[in-house]
């Protein structure tokens, strides 16, 4: 079966070899804001949500999770390390799952009621967190497609 061939700077690349880019740019994104955010409402509301959660070391968990989601958010973003990146990523959405959301079931939306005022959801599920552990292990096996920061400096790579 012929695959259909795409060119990028006269070099052919399988189609499939693309896919990488709108995961990139969902995960790079979806990490770095959360991390903004968590930056927004100041470290230290993040920090007493993890003490109360009972996470050793809260502080320097607090700014530990916003760090990676930040920078491992960007690099997933341009494709730069993704593979190293990507592990302290998933063991944030590890924690993630085990602390906060395996009690409220698979289902990220659990809608509760609507109401004039609108739609009334509850606490989301851990499907979120394992649609973005897929995507980056996705990413680390098909490796980052094209458009990468790790291919304009290290030099496009055959194979």
């Amino acid at each position: 079966m012929n695959m259909p061939i795409v060119r990028f700077r006269s070099m052919p690349l399988p189609a499939r070899f693309w896919s990488a880019i709108p995961l990139r740019l969902i995960v790079g994104y979806g990490f770095m804001e959360h991390g903004f955010a968590k930056l927004a409402r100041g470290p230290e509301s993040f920090m007493h949500i993890l003490d109360a959660l009972g996470v050793p070391m809260p502080a320097m968990m607090a700014w530990a999770t916003i760090l990676v989601e930040i920078f491992g958010g960007f690099a997933v973003l341009v494709g730069f390390l993704v593979p190293l990146a990507s592990v302290p990523m998933i063991v944030v959405l590890l924690v993630a799952i085990f602390t906060v959301h395996l009690p409220n079931g698979f289902s990220s939306i659990k809608l509760q009621e609507v109401t004039a005022a609108g739609a009334h959801f509850g606490q989301p599920g851990y499907e979120t967190d394992l649609l973005y552990i897929a995507a980056l292990v996705a990413l680390v096996i098909g490796g980052s497609g094209p458009l990468a920061l790790d291919g304009f400096l290290g030099g496009r790579r055959k194979g």
